[in-house]
């Protein structure tokens, strides 16, 4: 028996049920129409999720969420019996469930993760229902409890006026530096992520018009080329990206380096201009959307400058507002 559990499970790594994995609550993807699935009722949980792992990467779902998804959907078939029919799992099992993850496990469930956990149950069986694999949707009744999240931290206008003054600073002298005053443009102009940045290519700039140099936005994946873009640069950028090739000869990648290497830029050019708080991708990406969002620039067309799908974006834009709101 032991060892038939243990093959069920095997699509599940061993150790991925902690808590301390915590994608965040962006990443939660919805549930599209899914195939026809092969499932019936009977058949087992442990049939069930291996059949929903191929789905999630058909769908395109992150490798945060695949990972959290799993590990979440490991436990339940650890409480249930990963033998258990799916058509005999119902909404009074999920909340015995729920109730052991805050209570039965020896160590209660934080509640970023409870809520997370939640989510996994609604999208698992909402995927079930959907594709005809069991009648009805045990996990619908379930209470979701959302989880309130600390507000990103933006750069007000001076602390931006103090970085551009050091990053010119770095400029001049008999050893010009200009890095640190692209990356911050390059950053505040288009918000992008840091893996996006570190991915772009020489050949993804395109200033054949120095009034709109454009940079594009690639991905390798099959499934995040939905994420792929084309995004317009402030034409002041372009004798920067001139002066930088020249100081740095890249090859391939506008920036030859690690991210650690990008990372530490920051970091120094912060020092530089005084900032205590420091200032790191995130924070330039934030500080990007909320002037772009004050600006009135329209809502989808800030998600696609993003890359954001429709469900991180309803999570993103209610940070905007309550970032764009007065204080109280």
């Amino acid at each position: 028996m032991r060892e038939t559990m243990e093959r069920q499970l095997r699509l599940f790594p061993e150790g991925a049920e902690g808590d301390e994995r915590e994608p965040a609550r962006q990443e939660q993807p919805a549930v599209a129409q899914p195939a026809p699935s092969r499932l019936t009722p009977s058949s087992s949980l442990a049939e069930a999720l291996d059949e929903f792992d191929t789905a999630m990467m058909l769908k395109g779902f992150t490798d945060n969420t695949v990972a959290a998804f799993r590990a979440d959907l490991r436990i339940l078939a650890g409480f249930l019996s990963p033998s258990r029919p799916i058509g005999d799992i119902s909404t009074r099992d999920l909340n015995n469930f729920l109730t052991y993850l805050l209570r039965g496990r020896g160590r209660p469930c934080n509640p970023k993760s409870y809520a997370r956990r939640i989510t996994t149950l609604k999208v698992f069986f909402g995927w079930l229902a959907e594709s005809g694999a069991r009648p009805g949707d045990p996990a619908a009744p379930l209470i979701h409890q959302p989880v309130s999240t600390p507000l990103p931290r933006v750069l007000s206008d001076t602390e931006i006026e103090q970085l551009r003054a050091a990053a010119r600073q770095m400029m001049a002298g008999d050893k010009p530096d200009p890095r640190p005053a692209l990356l911050l443009e390059l950053l505040l102009s288009t918000g992008m992520k840091k893996s996006e940045c570190m991915g772009i290519h020489l050949a993804h700039l395109d200033l054949t018009n120095p009034q709109t140099p454009l940079v594009h936005i690639r991905y390798q994946e099959a499934r995040q080329h939905h994420k792929e873009r084309t995004l317009r640069l402030p034409a002041g950028i372009v004798p920067l990206i001139r002066a930088y090739r020249q100081v740095y000869q890249p090859v391939e990648h506008l920036f030859d380096c690690t991210a650690r290497n990008l990372e530490y830029v920051l970091r120094d050019l912060a020092l530089a201009a005084g900032l205590s708080c420091g200032v790191s991708f995130e924070a330039l990406r934030w500080t990007a959307a909320l002037r772009d969002y004050q600006a009135g620039m329209d809502e989808q067309a800030l998600r696609r400058k993003l890359g954001l799908s429709q469900l991180r974006w309803k999570e993103t834009v209610e940070k905007l507002e309550r970032l764009a709101a007065p204080p109280a």
